[in-house]
């Protein structure tokens, strides 16, 4: 797992100057990043991976802290049945282990999903590689990002 500072110079080699936050307190969930980082549970973009069930395809939906992911409505969009990926899939997938996973950085593009309430507000908050890191930005820098497609996701 990156450090904070390999993870800032990923997103400065992506052309993003943003600064990541090593915290004393664990940020692997939500609700942790949320309060580790004095911040509203929805300004927390919340990085899980599905995987559709007959491609095993990986499928990475940022969805807002306060969001519940509508699995139905991935399918739908995906066009094929998904499933929520499991730890030794996304450890190979994205690089990051499960409650450190980044919107970028990974070994192969990902189609993404981003979620259309994280545009409600102007920061937020997303896991910089590992379980004790994050990084603020805003939502049109995380579209930009990682070139996801804005969706409803509950």
């Amino acid at each position: 797992m990156p450090k904070a500072q390999e993870f800032e110079q990923l997103l400065k080699t992506l052309g993003f100057e943003l600064q990541v936050l090593e915290l004393s307190k664990t940020t692997r969930t939500a609700v942790d990043a949320a309060l580790a980082v004095n911040c509203q549970l929805g300004q927390i973009a919340k990085s899980i991976v599905f995987k559709t069930t007959t491609t095993q395809k990986p499928i990475l939906v940022i969805a807002s802290g306060s969001n519940r992911i509508n699995e139905e409505k991935i399918a739908q969009i995906i066009g094929e049945s998904v499933e929520k990926a499991n730890a030794n899939f996304v450890l190979e997938k994205t690089g990051f282990a499960i409650g450190g996973v980044a919107p970028v950085g990974h070994p192969e593009k990902i189609e993404t999903l981003i979620d259309e309430d994280l545009f409600c507000y102007q920061e937020i908050w997303a896991a910089a590689g590992n379980p004790n890191s994050v990084f603020k930005l805003s939502p049109q820098q995380l579209l930009k990002i990682t070139g996801g497609r804005i969706i409803k996701v509950k």
